[in-house]
């Protein structure tokens, strides 16, 4: 019987070929036999919260077959992934790019050194990408130091689609004017945010600013991840082990909304026969 945790030979079959293990380039060695069963014990980790060391040893054993594999373009097959279940839902119409919703949320730092290698602050900080639909479109970690503004750029480097939203929507954190130039530069990006209390002048349009009461997506999108009890602490010292625990818990929130919808559809079907 499958646990909470474990993928349906359904979800399994969608992703495998992007996370089956690559043979290397010598020809020696062999992946592993059963990708699936590696990938269940990491959700069972991500979801439980596991710290055992026995559990961890096997991780660090059988993680790479799946977490070091690449598709060739540099990125890994969590990327391809997620990349994969992003582009069918958004053929599906279940995933929008019209506008997202970005939000940063703090998590607590047992350990750990931050991208740039300086020991981390007490307080790590994961930038979400939200569409209107609550799924994930970018995920990234950082620091606690940097101000929440200048985390924009970095998760758009990190979107699932190869299109960028056409719009942001953030908190008053995100009302600098220097990154409203920058993203409407660069990407031809609008920010839409609420005015600082210290501004006097408003920039942007009373209308525009009524999207912002839609910004419980990505505050949703927050909470889903914490359902995964190992993302609620941050145990792992490099950020980039970090960040691939995050990415499993994306791919199980996205497999959910591509199985949810197609279910959606055979009971429509049948409706209407």
């Amino acid at each position: 019987m499958r646990v909470r945790w474990e993928l349906s030979d359904a979800q399994w079959q969608l992703i495998e070929p992007v996370l089956r293990p690559q043979r290397r380039a010598a020809g020696r060695g062999r992946p592993w036999r059963d990708t699936q069963a590696v990938l269940n014990g990491i959700l069972w980790v991500l979801g439980t919260g596991a710290q055992g060391a026995s559990c961890q040893r096997n991780i660090r054993r059988t993680g790479p077959a799946i977490v070091a594999s690449s598709n060739g373009c540099g990125r890994t097959s969590w990327n391809a992934s997620l990349s994969v279940l992003a582009e069918e839902l958004h053929t599906r119409g279940k995933l929008e790019v019209e506008e997202a919703f970005i939000d940063a949320s703090f998590t607590g730092a047992k350990k750990g050194a931050s991208r740039s290698g300086l020991p981390s602050a007490a307080r790590g900080r994961k930038s979400s990408l939200a569409d209107d639909h609550r799924l994930p479109l970018a995920i990234s970690i950082e620091s606690a130091s940097p101000h929440e503004s200048q985390l924009v750029e970095g998760v758009l480097g990190q979107t699932f689609l190869d299109t960028l939203p056409a719009g942001l929507i953030g908190d008053n954190a995100c009302d600098r004017d220097r990154w409203d130039r920058d993203l409407a530069q660069r990407y031809s990006i609008p920010m839409i945010a609420p005015h600082r209390g210290e501004r006097r002048e408003p920039t942007q349009d009373g209308r525009s600013l009524r999207r912002y009461r839609r910004r419980w997506r990505v505050q949703r999108l927050v909470a889903w991840l914490h359902h995964f009890r190992r993302l609620v602490i941050r145990w792992e010292y490099h950020a980039e082990s970090f960040l691939g625990m995050v990415h499993p818990g994306c791919i199980k929130i996205l497999l959910r909304r591509v199985f949810l919808s197609e279910r959606r559809n055979i009971r429509l079907a049948a409706s209407h026969q």
